[in-house]
């Protein structure tokens, strides 16, 4: 087991902090970093992807779970794989995908391990039907306070506490996902324009979930009528009678992300020193924009490009300048559109030099206490940390957010108030008090927790 002394930050890279990093390769090993930790505790961390402190522990002790990256054996009969929580989803999907399977929500990006995808409450562009990551899971292998190993059910308290609660309730070791069946390695994928944000919600509605992959990019800069304006892509996985005789074995090959720029991709190229103002931002959404088409269907890409394809510019959080990003996730409920509206519109008045914002569809709520995704809208974007006034700015969304009875995405948050939080998630008392019962002596601790008083 390595062990050195290091500074962290998320992939937003703000509020770096040091901690001692124990990369374990053994469960054994982990067991006796959480039985010697210091203090301080201990927190676990997977490739660093989370954009805000929800993986640092000032002061204390990190637990590495890269080390932890095995992949058992498919059970084609029950549709179930086991793997190590260490292991990158860009790399089971390249293991899953040739043998015909596929998890049944993928996010979007493969940069992710199983256990930050299950600590995390990871959602997939298909929300709706599969709920989130951890919804796929059949059992999952925790180490606890006391340095033992539980198999942990769904439906169990300590499970659904587990499962979004940021590794504040143990380190997932492992776990036990279903699988599901596909014909292909290629996607079927829609593309169309909207003219506001009003045409985008509609579009988004109108299809149900005929393709049940979806997700919208919206252009933060427009003003005016064009104000909410984007871009809708939705997809279903391509059957056999449609795959052109050239994909082949290629395409069950491919790689997650693949080299630079080999995809059409709905990212954007990093620019060196941080080039990201409202101009540079307006006129690369307007290029976007016009870019795409009014109106296609059918067309076929392979599954990783549909997927992860920002994962292909892996230094587009470089694009932000020195202070970083902010990424700034919420969700409101169906009916609560005009509060979407009006944050849209504020975004916009603002003049943020936002060129990533995602907006999506959920389905029903995970049972979890800090579990994020729940029936409505959700969007995300980035915002450089250095923007003047953006803590204030976001102050007053989580207002809107919060009135209107939504959330914001603690496992992207690098600057929400401890109050704020609260309001949000009234789960949070339950939490607590299973986390006291569980963990008395606070052994699983992060910056996010501590920060917020989770």
């Amino acid at each position: 087991m390595s062990v050195d002394t290091v500074s962290l930050t998320g992939w937003g890279r703000t509020a770096p902090t040091t901690a001692v990093r124990f990369r374990p390769r053994t469960h054994e090993e982990a067991a006796a970093v959480v039985r010697g930790r210091g203090p301080r505790g201990v927190i676990a961390r997977g490739l660093g992807r989370s954009p805000g402190d929800a993986a640092q522990n000032a002061g204390g002790s990190v637990l590495d779970t890269t080390g932890l990256a095995r992949i058992g054996g498919v059970d084609a009969a029950a549709g179930l794989v086991r793997c190590d929580a260490g292991v990158s989803l860009e790399r089971l999907l390249r293991v899953l995908l040739p043998l015909g399977w596929l998890p049944p929500v993928v996010p979007g990006t493969g940069r992710v391990t199983v256990g930050g995808a299950i600590g995390s409450g990871l959602t997939g562009l298909d929300h709706r039907r599969s709920g989130s990551f951890a919804r796929q899971v059949s059992a999952l292998e925790l180490l606890t306070a006391d340095g033992e190993v539980r198999t942990v059910l769904p439906g169990t308290a300590l499970f659904d506490a587990t499962a979004g609660g940021l590794g504040l309730t143990g380190v997932i070791l492992g776990a036990t996902l279903r699988l599901r069946r596909v014909a292909t390695a290629l996607m079927s994928v829609s593309t169309e324009r909207a003219g506001d944000l009003d045409d985008l919600l509609a579009r988004f509605t109108a299809g149900g979930d005929r393709l049940p992959y979806g997700s919208a990019w919206i252009d933060l800069t427009a003003r005016g009528r064009a104000t909410g304006r984007g871009i809708l892509t939705r997809g279903d996985h391509a059957p056999p009678n449609v795959r052109p005789a050239h994909a082949g074995r290629t395409l069950l090959r491919s790689r997650s992300g693949g080299p630079r720029g080999r995809f059409s991709l709905p990212g954007f190229p990093p620019l060196p020193g941080g080039l990201l103002g409202p101009a540079s931002a307006a006129l690369y959404n307007e290029v976007r924009y016009r870019g795409a088409p009014r109106a296609r269907t059918g067309e076929l890409r392979p599954v990783p490009a549909f997927f992860h394809a920002p994962d292909a510019f892996p230094d587009a959080n470089l694009l932000y300048g020195r202070g970083g990003l902010v990424r700034y996730r919420f969700t409101v409920g169906y009916g609560q559109e005009e509060t979407l509206h009006r944050v849209v519109r504020r975004i916009a008045a603002r003049r943020s030099p936002a060129v990533r914002a995602v907006l999506q569809r959920f389905g029903a709520a995970d049972p979890g206490a800090l579990s994020f995704a729940a029936p409505g809208w959700s969007l995300a974007l980035d915002l450089p940390a250095a923007l003047p006034g953006l803590s204030r700015f976001l102050d007053g969304v989580d207002e809107e957010v919060a009135t209107a009875g939504g959330r914001v995405c603690l496992a992207k948050d690098s600057r929400m108030r401890p109050e704020t939080a609260a309001a949000m998630y009234p789960g949070l008392v339950d939490f607590r008090e299973l986390r006291a019962r569980l963990d008395p002596t606070e052994a699983f601790r992060s910056d996010l927790s501590r920060r917020l008083g989770l």
